[in-house]
Parts: C-alpha cells; sequence; structure tokens
C-alpha cells in the first residue's frame, strides 16, 4: 500500500519543480515508508512513497513503460493481477516486473479506461498518456483507497492520497466550507462528494477523472455502480453453496504478498468467517490479533479466543482502556477531515497490534452492508412493512400526531423508543432512514447555529443526499434502497475511511475480501427474506456458514467497537466539553452559538439529556479546524 501525489497542468503546460511534488509526497511518508520516487516532465509530475508487498525489488515507482510513453503512481493492490497479466502477454505484451503496477501501464495500452472493469482490487492511481499528454486518475469500485484533488491557483490540477499532501503544496489555499460541516455534524463524517476544505473534491467511488491538455477539467465519469434490482434465482441451499465460493475466492485472491499476512479476529460473525477461510487455504497458521477492552460489557476476546482456538491460530491479544482517549490528537492529524466515529480509537489500537508482526491483515469488513448486517436494516425493513399498508397521508396524521404527543426516551434502547419509530412512520422512506443513519438530529443543528450560518447554508441538509441516493437507487424495495445509500455513503464516507487512515498511520495494508466487488454484486441480488429472517441480519451468510463456525459466535448479538463517549463527557472529558463553548476556532467561525453550546454540555453533564456523540463531533470539529486553519 502506498500514498501518491502529484501535479498536471490542463492548460499550458508548465514546468514542474520536482521538489514540490517531492514535498507533497512526504508528507505521506506513513501511507509509504520503504522507498519514494519523483517523475517530472513539461506539466506533469507523479509523485509516489511506497509500502513494499509485492515484488520487493521491482515494483519501484512511478513505474514507466519500457518505451517511456506511460507513467503511473499507483496506491492499491490489484488481487488478479496475475490472470488480467496472462491476457495481456497473450496480446504481445512484454512485462520487465513481478510487480501489480505494470499491468495497468499494458492494460492501459491495450484498452485505456476499458482496463477498469478488468480488475479486482482497491486502488487509486494516476496514469500519464506522454504522446497524448492526458493524465488519467482513478478509484476502486467501492472506495476503499482515497484519491483528493484541487484545481490550484496558477492552473495546476493537484492530487493526493490525502488532504495533507495537498496542504504540502505552497499554493495550496483553502477556508473551511460550511455544507460540509453540516454534512459532518449530520452525518458524523464528510461524505465523498464534500470536503472540510473549500474547493477540495474527492474522486468519487467507482469513478475516474480523464484530464487533457488544452480542455477544462471534467467532472469526474463512473464506470461501476451496484445494482439492487435483479433478483437472483435458485434454492436456499444453491445461493449458500455460491455464497461461500464466492469468499473462498475472495480471502484466497487477498493471501498473495511478500511480507507477513495476517487477520483482525474480534470474534464476530464477518472476522470470523475470513479467518476460516483463511486457515482452510493456509499452509500453516494464520496470524490474528484481537483487542480488548478493561469493560466486560464491551469486551470480545473470549468469542476471539474460541475461533482463533478452533483454527490454531498464532493469536496476539492486547487489551486497551475504555477511557484511551488519548489518541484523539494523533486520530485528528491522520483524518486530516473532522471524524466522529469513536470506534477509530481501537481500530487504530487493533492496526498498531497487527503491524507489530505483520505488513498485510485481512479485514472483515463490509459483509453488514452487503447483507443487511446492522440492526437499523432491521427496523427499517419492519417500519417499510407498516408504511406499505396506510398512504402517505394518513400515516403523516396519525402517526405524526402520536409521535408528537409520545414522551421522548433517548436512553431506552431502540425498540422502546416508541416516540421515534412513530415519527420515522409519518415521514417517507428516504428521510426516515436518513435520520436513522444520522447523528446530530436537525433539530439540535439548527440550535447550534447562527443566523449567519444559516443562511450561508441556504437550506443545505445533510439528509437530503440519502433522500436523494435513495430516491433515484437502482432497487427494488425500501431495504435495497437503504443498504444501496450506504454503499454510496456510509460505506467510503465512515467504514472505509476508518480503516484505511488508522491502518495507514502504522504503514499497515488492509485488505477487505467481504467487499469483493464479485460477492457485492451477488448479494446485491438476494430476496430480502435471504438477507433479513427471524430477526437475522445475514442470514444466508451465517447458515451458509454453519458448518465453519459455532453458533454462539453465528447467531450472537452483535457488538462491535464501542467508545463509551457520553461517559467521557460527564466524567474525564467534562471540562473538554465546557471549553467548547469558549472555543476560539468555533466561535470564531461565526457558526455557532456559545451559548447554545455551553447549554448542550451542562444538560448532558447533568444527565438531563444524552448529547454525548454532539459534543464528540464538535471537539473533533474543533480540533480539525484548529490543526488545519490554527
Amino acid at each position: 500500500m502506498c500514498g501518491i501525489a502529484g501535479l498536471y497542468y490542463p492548460g499550458t503546460p508548465k514546468p514542474v519543480e520536482p521538489s514540490r511534488v517531492r514535498a507533497m509526497a512526504d508528507a505521506l511518508v506513513h501511507r509509504g515508508p520503504d522507498g519514494s520516487g519523483v517523475w517530472t516532465a513539461p506539466g506533469v509530475g507523479l509523485g509516489h512513497r511506497r509500502l513494499s508487498i509485492i515484488d520487493l525489488a521491482g515494483g519501484a515507482q512511478p513505474m514507466a513503460s519500457a518505451d517511456g510513453d506511460l507513467v503511473v503512481s499507483y496506491n492499491g493492490e490489484v488481487y488478479n493481477f496475475q490472470e488480467v497479466r496472462a491476457e495481456l502477454e497473450a496480446k504481445g505484451a512484454v512485462f520487465l516486473s513481478n510487480s501489480d503496477t505494470e499491468v495497468l501501464l499494458h492494460g492501459w495500452r491495450a484498452w485505456g479506461p476499458a482496463l477498469l472493469s478488468r480488475l479486482n482490487g482497491m486502488f487509486a492511481f494516476a496514469l500519464y498518456d506522454v504522446r497524448a499528454q492526458s493524465l488519467f486518475l482513478a478509484r476502486d469500485r467501492l472506495g476503499v483507497k482515497p484519491l483528493h484533488y484541487v484545481e490550484l491557483s496558477d492552473g495546476a490540477v493537484a492530487f493526493a492520497s490525502e488532504i495533507k499532501g495537498l496542504v504540502a503544496h505552497p499554493l495550496f489555499r483553502s477556508a473551511p466550507d460550511i455544507r460540509a460541516v453540516e454534512d459532518f455534524l449530520g452525518l458524523g463524517y464528510v461524505p465523498d462528494d464534500a470536503s472540510i476544505l473549500a474547493g477540495v473534491r474527492k474522486l468519487p467511488a467507482g469513478h475516474y477523472l480523464h484530464l487533457q491538455r488544452g480542455r477544462p477539467v471534467p467532472q469526474p465519469a463512473q464506470w461501476w455502480d451496484i445494482d439492487f434490482s435483479r433478483r437472483a434465482s435458485g434454492s436456499a441451499r444453491d445461493l449458500e453453496a455460491e455464497l461461500v465460493d464466492h469468499l473462498r475466492a475472495a480471502v484466497r485472491s487477498r493471501m498473495i504478498a511478500d511480507v507477513p499476512l495476517g487477520a483482525f479476529l474480534s470474534g464476530g460473525v464477518d472476522s470470523s468467517a475470513v479467518v476460516a477461510l483463511m486457515a482452510e487455504a493456509s499452509r500453516g497458521a494464520v496470524k490474528t490479533c484481537t483487542i480488548g477492552f478493561d469493560e466486560a460489557g464491551h469486551d470480545e476476546t473470549a468469542h476471539a479466543a474460541l475461533v482463533a482456538e478452533r483454527f490454531a491460530t498464532q493469536h496476539r491479544v492486547r487489551t486497551v482502556a475504555s477511557d484511551d482517549f488519548a489518541l484523539i490528537d494523533t486520530l485528528v492529524h491522520h483524518f486530516d477531515e473532522p471524524f466522529a466515529d469513536a470506534s477509530a480509537l481501537a481500530t487504530y489500537r487493533v492496526c498498531e497490534l497487527a503491524r507489530e508482526s505483520v505488513t498485510v491483515a485481512l479485514s472483515g469488513d463490509g459483509a453488514d452492508e452487503a447483507l443487511a448486517g446492522y440492526r437499523r436494516y432491521r427496523f427499517h425493513a419492519a417500519e417499510e412493512r407498516v408504511r406499505g399498508l396506510l398512504p402517505a397521508t394518513v400515516r403523516g396524521g396519525v402517526f405524526g400526531a402520536l409521535g408528537r404527543l409520545y414522551p421522548k426516551a433517548d436512553w431506552a434502547p431502540r425498540p422502546l423508543r416508541a416516540k421515534t419509530t412513530l415519527l420515522a412512520l409519518a415521514e417517507d422512506s428516504g428521510a426516515a432512514y436518513a435520520k436513522a443513519v444520522g447523528v446530530t438530529t436537525p433539530a439540535v443543528r439548527a440550535g447550534l447555529y447562527t443566523d449567519a450560518a444559516r443562511t450561508q447554508l441556504a437550506g443545505h441538509r445533510a439528509e437530503t443526499r440519502y433522500v436523494e441516493t435513495m430516491r433515484h437507487a437502482p432497487a427494488r424495495d425500501g431495504l435495497d434502497r437503504a443498504q444501496y445509500a450506504d454503499f454510496k455513503h456510509w460505506l467510503p464516507g465512515d467504514i472505509l475511511t476508518k480503516m484505511d487512515r488508522t491502518s495507514m498511520a502504522v504503514s499497515l495494508e488492509a485488505r477487505e475480501p467481504l467487499l469483493d466487488y464479485r460477492f457485492v454484486e451477488f448479494a446485491a441480488t438476494l430476496p430480502a427474506s435471504m438477507r433479513i429472517r427471524g430477526g437475522q441480519g445475514k442470514w444466508l451468510m451465517k447458515k451458509a456458514l454453519e458448518p465453519y463456525l459455532p453458533k454462539d459466535i453465528l447467531y450472537r448479538p452483535k457488538m462491535g467497537f464501542v467508545t463509551p463517549v457520553s461517559a467521557w463527557f460527564r466524567k474525564a472529558l467534562a471540562d473538554e466539553a465546557a471549553d467548547l463553548a469558549r472555543s476560539r476556532i468555533l466561535a470564531g467561525s461565526g457558526w455557532f452559538e456559545p451559548r447554545a453550546i455551553a447549554r448542550l454540555a451542562d444538560d448532558h453533564r447533568s444527565g438531563r439529556a444524552e448529547h454525548g456523540r454532539t459534543l464528540w463531533q464538535l471537539m473533533m470539529l474543533e480540533r480539525s479546524l484548529s490543526r488545519l486553519f490554527g
């Protein structure tokens, strides 16, 4: 895994100073500590930081074709590169290395942008065609690897794996974007179609950007999308077998490496399935690691140990304190943008533990999105059944009135929060689901903003992108639409950003077999009853894995990494919460009412209300803006 950066002048091919490209790439040294390289020509410069994984001796970058006509800087892994290489060799291509990077050069020459559809992997790359004087930027289907770009004042387009690579260019200037602040407070992350820095853009997952000399910078072009509109046929038994075949192929393809390899093992279904199939394919013991917590209610080490013993893995465990908030500034540095998923602290710790013994680790990310594993999907599917029974006008009147009358109970488990459910039933599917995946509600956000902020937002709301995405989703039912929206927003914006930044922070390559696009495309065709049944998400996957895993692993309640931020703001971080109201950064923005923040902190600390997640968001926002704008 690596970091890439560079410059391209779509207008006049101005000289590119190699030191500027080098500074941009070196800002990403944590992504690639094993080597660096810079290549420049009139109007273009490519930089690279390398984490050596495959062909340790021959895969240096930027890599040029033998004739010098093509040059690439690449971050990622193409898992089927050997098959693509064989196809290219049959066409007459001659390879000079054993690296997957060289496949991109020969593949571009053979197929141009159509190369992307032949690749199975995670990647972001920049490929310069010397003859055409064009730069091709591309990102993998699901957005596992990031790529940011911005137009500079001298006409250059600068790009980098992380924002800090752009900031390293001396001409980079930006200001915070209030629309992205609204997105962050609503969703807990800055989504892929936004950036905390005005003018900075993220190349969306499954898109490419083809920059050509003498032409304006175009909009990104989509080259892949997930389709929930088709339905698989066949018996449950046949589909179980097909699911396992997909999982087996995905895991085995991601075990190719010339460096030590292991897996994260939480003791949940997904990571346990990955470990089981790794053990099946491996000649030796699989290396696994688990993070435990000093609070029994959050600790899964016993379940992980059960799986480790079953498959005789080389298992390592480390217990971390539940108040491990000393990492906050480290995370702020590595995420660049504000990021409020507090499980990033635990994810960083497990990556740190894994890196002590391996360079590549397989994770269990992706199955919840692909097979409706989150609890919110079950609630949404149930609400959709009720919506289907009554016209919208009746639902809005009846459930809206009941919801307004019912007492608020944020402290209660979701099934007992009747007010939340009743109000959700009064809304249409997209609006209700958007609020279900959100963090700080529209009402609370509105109370925090100044009049000036509301004017600048001009009606922009974080939830709108979910509503619009669900409305236009290639889907058959409400569950399909919810999952599709999560693939477009939640997965790249939260889950994959979290894993990329925390793993790269410690120079670890994380691979996601459960996001193999063939598995994801298969899962999208499954009937809803094979995703959710009998109160169980991921139903077909769990049935298919019964020969591999014990039932108390398959069918126990989902736990995941839980970080007790609400308790922190009533104890160790209580003063931090109070200080937010006096923050020079937040007050100086002109966007927030200090008295509203103070009231929020006071109500939370006293127990009158539950605002822990909002206070965490405000703290992460304050620290991110402070680091970016000081």
